[in-house]
Parts: structure tokens; C-alpha cells; sequence
């Protein structure tokens, strides 16, 4: 009933809204008739050794209808965009992604051997484990199977059927995606089909100054830089649409929002200069990571959280658990993921951002505040779980037990862009300092703790001529790297491995895109590689655009990824949170981990979005029509 109660609360403050400008708009006109134009685009994409992984048909509508100038007011529109796919792949491959998905499993068992398993539901059997009956072995896979061997790590079962048909691991709120929301994404209970639609307007000041403003459901992009977000975290992003490789443009979800521009313009020091204050009244919205079962579910986080729930919610079987050899068998509430705690509509859990820009000459700056939810889940353990063998419940040292929070963020940070006239080159720069960040971390009994963290880009964008190629047009070359530094890292060796904060204290990633023109700009080849440096992973996107004719564009292309590819860290098997019964000896402490390692789970934060790709190469075709 709460939760009902704030989400009307939200739905009345964007109507009230709205009422609050119908005086101005009964004293204004429409100008001229409006525009509205579109495309439809079929994508189409094949994946290695999977087979069709999307089929996704898109109709989008773009509308913009101007108003006649009043007074003080002037440039006033209405503005719309919309869009619905639907992804076939569902239904097409059903066997991969569809409700046919997925199956019966076993688990590894190292203390019987090389090669050894038992059945899901076969394990050692604490004193309060599973029943199968509530449980069965189907619709699963192992977590991570696709991407690499158990190889003496955790694991356990999966479901991956949409939650209409296997609710098992669906996290209310969170990841709970039925068949239809999955084939047509856009038709939820966020209308996600309304892609934007505000209103636009400048009042005039007698100074000669302007507010600009931006009212209703919108994207507002900071920073200037690509693929990577540093500043530009006001909207979440749709990583389940293409995980990091579609346009921001194109994967940010846009939210309900006023964007309120001063704009000064130019003063005896500046060029130009604008102030500008960004309220996100929308109800909270994380980043979409994808639902375990959908083609794109980025660093496999979806499939953990969902395994990890029905774990919770039915218990289950977890690979070479006991003594790290010994698959066992773990009754419900003892360990997993509880539930997400999705933060509720309120004045004070909206968002606020102040962001102060200007020009110099040849040089473009911003220095930007903004108060926000984090897009990325936190596991907080410390939650009341039942002990495995004496069945007590408590809050447990150590213990994998977790609800995901999104705790609230504070960034501070600044861009700059400069171009050099000598040699044709604009530089880029967008740094940014957040406290209030969590991450996973093991040395401490609630496995997980809080860093402020700096991320920053350089990039470098110029063209250049190779006459070999194209002697009457340039290439974009375009280079960033993008670092990211964990101001409070923690990591520590223990008895069998490194333990801690799973995340690089220090990593970066370098992009590097190039582009070129043919056929009156008709033809269009491009080439996009980003490489982790700490992961020692590679992601290559070769394409090439077609402009058939000005309604109809045609692109191929290849994704593929290079590098080692899944790795191991402390997986929390030694963390002893039910002493003296796990502890490995006697001087075991109780909640202190050995850092015996595995790959699941934490290895994929070391691993990152592109090595958890590895098994992801893909041909791509899109068709897009415009009208």
C-alpha cells in the first residue's frame, strides 16, 4: 500500500506539472503545422555457436509541433518520441531464450574425481536443506556455463525461462520480466513506449538573457565523451538492448524531468555562458543489467542475481561447496539474495543537479554537481539467514546472504574541449569524483564497503587524409581512454588467494574509432575496438552503412571479442560465518575468508563487460527504413 501511495504521489506532482503551465499555454498559438517523421529497422544478429540471438523490429515515431512567440515567450514546442519493438528471437530460438530454454543440470563434485558431478538436488545434504518437489531440475542452466568450466569454483542452477512461466529467482520489482515484456520491451507499466515527450520554452529577460526550459520525460546528456559514461549519469541505461555497443542515444532511458537553462551568453571574459539545474522528479530507475534468459545480460550479472534468489526463495545445490571440494545442498533463507530494495517515491529520493559551462575562445567547460541514486546494484549482506545446521537465524558474519540497495551517490566533476586550430585536433577531457559508491569486498563481515572513486576520459578526435584510400576525403580518427581509480580499495592475500574488493584499484580501458566516406558519403565503413587493459580483454566492431537511397539504410557488421576471459577471486567458500562448523581449522576465525578462489561470482568484476563477453562474437545486419 506505501509503495502505491508514493508512486501516486509522483504521478500527481507530473500532473501538477503540467496544470501549473496551462495559463501560459490558453495565451499562446500553434505557430505552424507540425512534423512528424520515423523509420521502421529490422536487427538482425547471429551469434557463434548459439545461433539467431536478436530479431528485434522497431518502429519509432518522431514528433515536434511548434507554438507561436507570446510575449516573453518565445521557441515554445511540444516534442515526442516515440517507440515499440518487437525481438522475434523469443520465439524464433526459443530453445536458447524462449520458454523452452534451459534444462535439467548437475553440479561439479570435486572430491570425486576429475570430471565428477551429481545431480541438482544430489548433494550433501546439511541438516535443513532443499526439497525438490519446490524446486525441480528444470528450465536451469549452470551459472557461467557459457562462459567458462566450473573448474573447481562455485555454482549452482540458474532458471532461465521468462518469470510468467518459472517465477523461480524473478526479484519482485526488480528482474521479473514476463514472455511479453521481454518480446515487446517497451510496453511495461513505465510506458517506455513514450521514448520523450516534453515541453519546450525561453523566457526572454529585459537584460537580454534567456531560461531555457525542458519540461517532461526526456534525456539530459552531460560530458563528451563515448561508450563510457563519466558525467552523463542522469539517465539510466538499457544495457539489455545491445550490452555496451548501441548509441547512448539509443539505450539511455529517458525519465520525467525539468531541465531549467540561464543562459548569460557572452560577457567582456567569456564567449558564452550558461547555467543550468536539472530536477529528475521520475520515479527511481537502475541501470536494466538484462534478465537471466535474455540474449544480453552484462557481466552475467542478471543470471547471478536471479540464481542467487532462487537460492534464497528455494534453496538448492552449489558446486564443490563443503571443504571447497563438495557439492551441498543448502535449504532456503540460508543463502542467496533476499530481496531488492527498490527506493520508493518521495521529494527526497528525487534527483538534483547544478551543471556551470562556458567558452573561451576554443575552449568549451563545465564543472557539474549532481545528487543521485546509483544506476549499479550493492549487495549488502548482514541479513537475519538461517544457520545450515543448527537452524537458528541470525545475522551471520560473512555470510552470502544479501538484499541489493542503491545507495545515494554524490558526484562532483568538470569537462573540457579544446580545439587546436594548428593541427586540426580537438581534445577532450571529463573527469569526475563520487563518494557514496559501494562495491563487494570480503575482508569485511558484511561483504561489502564504501569508496569514493575517480573516473576520468581523454580523448582526441581528428581527421586525417590517406590519399591510398580517399583523396577528397578525410578519416575520423577518434581515441579515449577511460580510468577508473578506487580511492579506497581494499585487498589482502590470505592462506589461498588474494581477497577483498574484486574491482582493479586501478584500470583502464582505451578506445579507438575510425571512420571513413565513399560514394558522395553514400558508403560509410567504420571500425570500433575497446581493450581492458587489466582484464587483457579486446571487443572489435567492423561495420559498414549503406545509404541506399534517402529513405533506406543498409549495415553489416562483425562483433567479436579476443582475450583470456573469465577469471577467478575470492568466492567466499572459507568465509566461515557458522562457526565452529565452517571453519576450515581451529584457528579459523570466525567470519574471515582463506580467499579461496573461484570464478563465480567475483571473478566477473575482474573480468569486466568485455571479458564476459568472450562468448558473444556476432554477425549483425540491420535494415532501416525512413519516412
Amino acid at each position: 500500500m506505501r509503495k502505491n501511495t508514493q508512486n501516486m504521489k509522483c504521478t500527481m506532482l507530473k500532473i501538477a506539472l503540467g496544470i501549473a503551465l496551462i495559463p501560459t499555454l490558453q495565451q499562446i498559438s500553434f505557430a505552424e503545422e507540425g512534423r512528424i517523421n520515423g523509420y521502421f529497422e529490422n536487427a538482425t544478429y547471429i551469434r557463434n555457436d548459439v545461433g539467431l540471438s536478436k530479431f528485434r523490429n522497431t518502429l519509432q515515431l518522431e514528433a515536434e509541433k511548434p507554438i507561436k512567440s507570446k510575449g516573453s515567450f518565445s521557441n515554445m514546442s511540444f516534442n515526442g518520441t516515440f517507440r515499440l519493438t518487437y525481438d522475434g528471437v523469443y520465439d524464433l530460438n526459443e530453445e536458447d531464450f524462449g520458454n523452452k530454454a534451459g534444462g535439467p543440470i548437475s553440479l561439479e563434485n570435486t572430491i570425486g574425481g576429475p570430471g565428477s558431478s551429481v545431480t541438482f538436488g544430489e548433494g550433501l545434504a546439511l541438516p535443513f536443506t532443499f526439497d525438490t518437489a519446490n524446486n525441480p531440475n528444470e528450465g536451469m542452466i549452470v551459472l557461467g556455463e557459457h562462459l567458462h568450466a566450473t573448474d573447481g569454483g562455485v555454482a549452482f542452477g540458474v532458471p532461465v525461462r521468462s518469470c510468467d512461466k518459472d517465477s523461480r529467482g524473478c526479484i519482485n520489482g526488480y528482474l521479473d520480466r514476463d514472455i511479453d515484456e521481454l518480446r515487446f520491451q517497451e510496453l511495461n507499466d513505465r510506458l517506455d513506449f513514450i521514448r520523450e515527450l516534453y515541453f519546450d520554452f525561453d523566457f526572454n529577460l529585459d537584460n537580454g538573457d534567456i531560461i531555457s526550459t525542458r519540461l517532461g520525460k526526456q534525456q539530459v546528456i552531460w560530458g563528451r565523451t563515448d561508450l563510457f559514461r563519466v558525467l552523463d549519469v542522469i539517465n539510466p541505461v538499457d544495457y539489455s538492448r545491445n550490452n555496451i555497443y548501441d548509441e547512448l542515444e539509443d539505450i539511455r532511458i529517458p525519465m520525467w524531468i525539468l531541465k531549467t537553462d540561464y543562459r548569460m551568453g557572452a560577457t567582456e571574459t567569456f564567449d558564452d555562458l550558461n547555467l543550468q539545474l536539472i530536477w529528475n522528479f521520475d520515479r527511481f530507475r537502475p541501470n536494466d543489467l538484462g534478465q537471466c534468459g535474455q540474449p544480453n545480460v552484462i557481466l552475467d550479472a542478471g543470471c547471478f542475481f536471479r540464481g542467487m534468489n532462487a537460492l534464497w526463495d528455494n534453496g538448492g545445490t552449489v558446486a564443490n561447496f563443503a571443504g571447497g571440494v563438495v557439492a551441498t545442498d543448502f535449504g532456503p533463507g540460508q543463502i542467496g539474495i533476499r530481496q531488492a530494495e527498490m527506493p520508493s517515491w518521495s521529494l527526497s529520493n528525487t534527483q538534483v543537479g547544478l551543471k556551470f559551462e562556458g567558452v573561451l575562445g576554443d575552449l568549451g567547460f563545465s564543472l557539474n554537481a549532481l545528487n543521485y541514486r546509483s544506476q549499479m546494484p550493492s549487495l549488502r549482506g548482514g541479513i537475519p539467514a538461517q544457520n545450515s545446521f543448527t537452524g537458528e537465524v541470525d545475522a551471520w558474519p560473512a555470510l552470502i546472504a544479501f538484499d541489493i540497495h542503491f545507495p545515494r551517490v554524490q558526484l562532483l566533476g568538470g569537462s573540457m574541449d579544446y580545439y587546436s586550430q594548428g593541427i586540426d585536433t580537438v581534445f577532450r577531457l571529463e573527469a569526475a569524483h563520487t563518494s557514496g559508491e559501494e562495491f563487494a569486498n570480503t575482508l569485511n563481515e558484511n561483504l561489502y564497503s564504501e569508496s569514493n572513486v575517480l573516473r576520468y576520459v581523454i580523448g582526441v578526435d581528428k581527421n586525417i587524409f590517406i590519399p591510398f584510400l580517399n583523396d577528397s576525403k578525410a578519416f575520423l580518427f577518434s581515441g579515449q581512454v577511460f580510468g577508473q581509480h578506487i580511492l579506497d580499495h581494499q585487498s589482502e592475500e590470505r592462506l589461498l588467494g588474494a581477497a577483498g574488493i574484486p574491482d582493479w584499484e586501478e584500470n583502464w580501458t582505451a578506445t579507438m574509432l575510425i571512420k571513413g566516406w565513399w560514394m558522395n558519403d553514400r558508403l560509410s565503413p567504420q571500425l570500433i575496438a575497446a581493450h581492458d587493459v587489466r582484464a587483457q580483454a579486446t571487443a572489435i566492431a567492423m561495420s559498414v552503412e549503406w545509404i541506399f537511397s534517402d529513405n533506406l539504410k543498409l549495415t553489416g557488421g562483425v562483433n567479436f571479442k579476443l582475450g583470456t576471459g573469465a577469471r577467478k577471486f575470492d568466492d567466499c567458500r572459507t568465509c566461515n560465518p557458522f562457526a565452529p562448523f565452517t571453519a576450515a581449522f581451529d584457528e579459523h576465525a570466525e567470519g574471515s575468508t582463506l580467499g579461496l578462489q573461484g570464478f563465480e561470482p567475483l571473478g566477473r568484476f575482474q573480468s569486466g563487460p568485455i571479458g564476459m563477453a568472450q562468448k558473444e562474437d556476432e554477425l549483425q545486419f540491420t535494415v532501416r527504413y525512413s519516412f
